[in-house]
């Protein structure tokens, strides 16, 4: 931001190519930022020129033409404010300063604007950016030891504090997450970009599990126990399902740097990784997405999530039917309902894991995202712990009763 500080003296008169003339009126202190144009008349102070937009640059309409007389003071409107004794500080045009859009000289300045004393946001919520000798004190002091990747990143780019710290605590812990944390990548950066992640897994499992059981000890009645293998296998394949489902949307911190492979493989590899993990993915510095990315994320993980249906739907309805054919083959009965067709029912799965479980669970994300980021929920954690909870029962009521339509639908029951 250009800023000009002059001290006007009494019989004192100076003309410059920006056009600012200081008449033998009287002693003040002032600053214009990013006016072009200014003027000091006779009788008082006229300044003319384009206001400020906050921004470091102009605006296209807005212009300034305010005159203030010999007792009037500034207001600070427009970018004008007058300045105490103890704000002066001389600018010194060493006649090295930048051109300020043809208009001539820049006091003080090498360009149009300073640097800017803002805070980084990611610094802010990630902590300071610590190089390859930092991050190894931090790991020594530790007695801990970091993964390759990581290695690699602290050596190429650095790492932020938050996320070494969250590390070091994590891989700490007790068997299993703490072994996880050490050897799988996966697993890692999830947690280091929500350290909230195994909570979800674990909230969408016991919510599944429960409605599941449910639903079956409903339907099966008094032959729960003599068809319990059936019930067994769904869980299992239901388990996988639920992991699924929230790890391929959860955020992840990208530590080091895109690949940079060339080749069909590594331009498709870099357009994955550029995109968002879901739709309504929080933006950081370093890491913005375009319209196109999260609509492209959209089908991307409908894609992903009809693969693992239909490779869930294969391996459970498989299980399910190898066990009803053998007790059949033993003992039958009228009361036996018909085999449901393998590969229907597998392509069922497929294509409701890739369109209706992907949109609920996208507007999942979004809606989670939104609470943890209010500032009751920052003050108060539990709050968007407790709308997880919340919001992921009311989607498994709703997505159970919707399969049983589409299965319906289609015939497979």
């Amino acid at each position: 931001m250009a800023v000009y500080s002059s001290r006007i003296a009494a019989a004192h008169l100076v003309n410059l190519r920006n056009e600012v003339v200081f008449p033998a009126k009287k002693l003040c202190f002032f600053r214009v930022s990013n006016v072009r144009n200014m003027r000091m008349g006779i009788r008082g102070l006229r300044i003319r020129g384009l206001a400020d937009n906050s921004e470091g640059g102009f605006e296209s309409s807005g212009v300034v033409n305010k005159v203030v007389e010999e007792n009037e003071s500034f207001n600070g409107n427009n970018g004008v404010r007058v300045l105490d004794e103890s704000d002066y500080k001389p600018n010194v045009d060493n006649g090295s300063g930048g051109d300020d859009g043809g208009n001539g000289k820049v006091l003080g300045g090498s360009g149009g604007g300073g640097g800017g004393d803002g805070v980084d946001p990611e610094e802010e919520e990630f902590g300071p950016l610590l190089q390859f000798a930092e991050v190894m004190r931090e790991i020594e002091a530790r007695g801990a030891k970091l993964p390759s990747d990581m290695l690699e990143a602290a050596k190429s780019v650095g790492i932020r504090k938050v996320l070494l710290d969250r590390y070091l605590d994590l891989q700490g812990s007790a068997w299993p997450l703490g072994f996880a944390m050490r050897s799988c990548g996966m697993l890692r950066n999830r947690m280091l970009a929500d350290p909230t992640f195994l909570f979800k897994i674990g909230t969408e499992i016991v919510i599944d599990t429960c409605c599941a059981t449910f639903a079956e000890v409903q339907k099966r009645g008094k032959d729960f126990w003599a068809e319990f293998e059936l019930y067994t296998a769904d869980m299992l394949v239901g388990v996988v399902v639920n992991v699924a489902l929230v790890g391929m949307l959860a955020p992840y911190a990208r530590i080091g740097k895109l690949s940079t492979s060339q080749g069909f493989l590594g331009r498709m590899q870099h357009a994955y990784a550029a995109l968002p993990s879901s739709v309504f993915e929080a933006e950081r510095p370093g890491c913005s997405f375009t319209v196109k990315q999260r609509i492209g994320t959209y089908f991307y993980k409908g894609i992903m999530y009809g693969f693992v249906g239909f490779g869930c739907g294969i391996i459970g309805q498989g299980i399910a039917n190898l066990i009803m054919t053998a007790k059949r083959n033993v003992k039958k009965s009228e009361a036996d309902v018909p085999v449901p067709p393998l590969l229907k029912s597998a392509a069922l799965w497929g294509v409701f894991l890739g369109f209706s479980s992907n949109t609920r669970y996208q507007i999942i994300n979004g809606l989670e995202r939104l609470v943890e980021a209010s500032p009751i929920a920052k003050q108060v954690p539990p709050v968007a712990l407790a709308f997880t909870v919340g919001v992921r029962f009311a989607n498994n009521v709703y997505g159970g009763m919707q399969f049983v339509d589409w299965a319906r639908w289609s015939g497979v029951q």
